[in-house]
């Protein structure tokens, strides 16, 4: 599998890819830089959003406009006009932590975890997100990251990064409840850090490793890694399918804290990637539902 880099802005903290089918365009986040980014590739436009907070995560709403939670709180911001009007902060009193990775269940709301920016253990949290109000899912996270949800809409799966495993929940779609958490994924160290995550049409999930240098594609019912993707930075953050029929596998990385050493070695770490034609399909993004 050939890796290309899709687009040569270089993010801080690149995250979140998000694949909006309707203007069919790539969009991603650079946390520590407080900026939504945005790259058609049939067109090869690139458009940034500025928050001017750090922004863990983003969704398209039904609207076409983004849902966003950034260190103020979750807001929606007008793609038109980049005005950002902030809804809710479920942890305005916890002004040492973050949002980190998020994503819309199949119901539409939008999911999202946080941690604390020293993180420290335990200090974060998974929030459901829907009608301007935000509902605590699980508490005590550390680093709170890839969430996706089983094609048939009963299975939460869920990453702490320092535990080094995928679990599972049993999901009730109407009400957004969750619970039975269990292990599926185990991942050994030296493969680094799970970080972000995606599903694939086949009810595979696609992790991506911090400080592992690549995509690994796993079967949640048994725990097995299939796949090894390798990439030429150390720091993959997360991966989404999007493209016609949702046949690319794009991937986010990060260039925080490398030396310049590290730099040097990784001359496109923060950048955009894009697998193409990856020999799978993912599934279409749920929309957040306004």
């Amino acid at each position: 599998m050939e890796v290309e880099v899709v687009h040569g802005h270089q993010c801080e903290l690149g995250e979140g890819p998000v694949w909006d089918s309707k203007n069919n365009v790539i969009c991603w986040v650079d946390i520590l830089n407080g900026e939504i980014h945005e790259y058609s590739p049939s067109k090869k436009n690139h458009k940034m959003y500025p928050v001017k907070k750090m922004v863990g995560c983003i969704a398209v709403c039904c609207d076409n406009n983004f849902i966003l939670a950034s260190t103020s709180g979750i807001g929606f911001l007008d793609r038109e006009t980049g005005k950002i009007t902030y809804v809710d902060n479920p942890e305005s009193h916890l002004p040492g932590n973050r949002f980190n990775d998020g994503k819309c269940d199949p119901a539409g709301r939008l999911w999202v975890g946080s941690m604390s920016l020293s993180e420290d253990a335990d200090t974060g949290a998974v929030y459901a997100f829907s009608n301007d109000q935000s509902t605590l899912k699980i508490k005590n996270t550390t680093i709170s990251n890839g969430m996706e949800w089983s094609l048939d809409h009963q299975t939460f799966y869920f990453i702490d990064t320092p535990t080094q495993t995928v679990v599972a929940y049993d999901y009730d779609k109407a009400n957004g409840n969750i619970k039975n958490k269990r292990v599926v994924i185990r991942i050994e160290e030296k493969e680094g850090f799970p970080d972000g995550m995606t599903m694939d049409s086949e009810g595979m999930l696609w992790i991506a490793h911090w400080g592992g240098w690549q995509v690994t594609r796993w079967d949640p019912k048994t725990g097995e890694k299939l796949l090894s993707i390798k990439f030429p930075v150390a720091k993959i953050t997360s991966c989404t399918f999007g493209g016609k029929d949702l046949k690319d596998l794009f991937v986010t990385s990060a260039k925080v804290d490398l030396t310049d050493g590290e730099l040097q070695e990784q001359p496109p770490a923060g950048a955009l990637f894009v697998v193409k034609e990856c020999g799978y399909q993912g599934v279409p993004t749920v929309l957040y539902e306004t």
